[in-house]
Formats: C-alpha cells, sequence, structure tokens
C-alpha cells in the first residue's frame, strides 16, 4: 500500500498560495488517476483511494493545517504501519520550480514536517517543490501569498510524473 499526502492549509483563503503546494500537487495526480476526495473524519483528512497494478493507493489532504500536519498522518502510519508513505510540500530552501526527492530525514525549517516527524519519527519520504523565496517579503507572508497556477502548472506536472515513477 502506497500513501500520498500532500501539505496545506484547508480554509478556502489558503486556495493558491505557495503553502498549499502539497494539495495541488495531490489534487492534480487525482485528477490524473481519476480519484474523488471524500472527508474521512477518522483520518482528519479528505481522502481517495485507486488500485494501480492490483496495489492499493491512498491519497489524502490534512485537515489539521499545515503546522499539525503529523496529527492526521500519525492516524495513517497507526492504521497502515507497513504502508509507504510519501509526503508532497512546498519548499522556500529549494529554487522555484524544482524538485527534491528524500527518502527520509529531519523537518528542516518546515513546520508541517517538523510537526510529521513529531509524531511519526524521520521515516517517511518526501517530495519537495521548490518556491523559492521573495527576499522583500516576510516568510509566513510569502508562503501565504498566492502564486500563478499557470507558471507552476509545469512543475505540478512535472511533480505528478515524479510520484507516480517513484511508486512504481
Amino acid at each position: 500500500m502506497k500513501i500520498i499526502i500532500g501539505l496545506g492549509n484547508y480554509d478556502e483563503k489558503y486556495k493558491n498560495t505557495y503553502h498549499n503546494m502539497g494539495f495541488d500537487v495531490v489534487d492534480a495526480l487525482a485528477e490524473k488517476l481519476g480519484v474523488k476526495f471524500k472527508l474521512k473524519k477518522t483520518y482528519k483528512s479528505l481522502v481517495g483511494e485507486t488500485t494501480i497494478g492490483g496495489e492499493k493507493y491512498i491519497l489524502a489532504k490534512p485537515l489539521t493545517f499545515m503546522n499539525n500536519s503529523g496529527d492526521a498522518v500519525k492516524v495513517f502510519r497507526q492504521k497502515y504501519k507497513d504502508a509507504r508513505i510519501l509526503v508532497v510540500t512546498d519548499d522556500i530552501d529549494l529554487p522555484r520550480g524544482s524538485l527534491r526527492y528524500k527518502e527520509h530525514g529531519s523537518g528542516g525549517t518546515h513546520n508541517g514536517l517538523r510537526s510529521i516527524v513529531n509524531n511519526i519519527g524521520p521515516e517517511f519520504e518526501r517530495l519537495k517543490v521548490g518556491i523559492g523565496r521573495d527576499i522583500f517579503m516576510d516568510l509566513k507572508d510569502y508562503v501565504l501569498s498566492k502564486y500563478d497556477k499557470e507558471t507552476f502548472k509545469p512543475i505540478i506536472e512535472k511533480a505528478v510524473l515524479e510520484i507516480l515513477e517513484r511508486l512504481k
């Protein structure tokens, strides 16, 4: 079993913000796979499921807000102890439009990843989408600012292909 979790903030005011890049990638993956999300309160997430090549895939978007993402991921880890978990998130320390895959590691400067590491430990995969930095803006204001969907469409598509390739 494979679980792909996109990080973001579920409130409408956060739609199309840099910090919701994980949600946007998982939404694009769901669209490609024909997966529909449903609220699953047990998982504190919107969840969609499909089967590819006989293997079950779960796509999830936690409803815990970014800084508490680990609360939702912990529920998945407890229920599916042997599942492969891949978390998709934004990264201000990567150049805009780049991708970085890591098998495990610390939470670094990302509060969502820190929350996950604090809840389940560092043993989960990550796909980070580079959003770059705006040196003239406060960090919080920048990650919560809106981005141009057309500009990021190619990198979101590339991230979807990367996920499918990595999880074969």
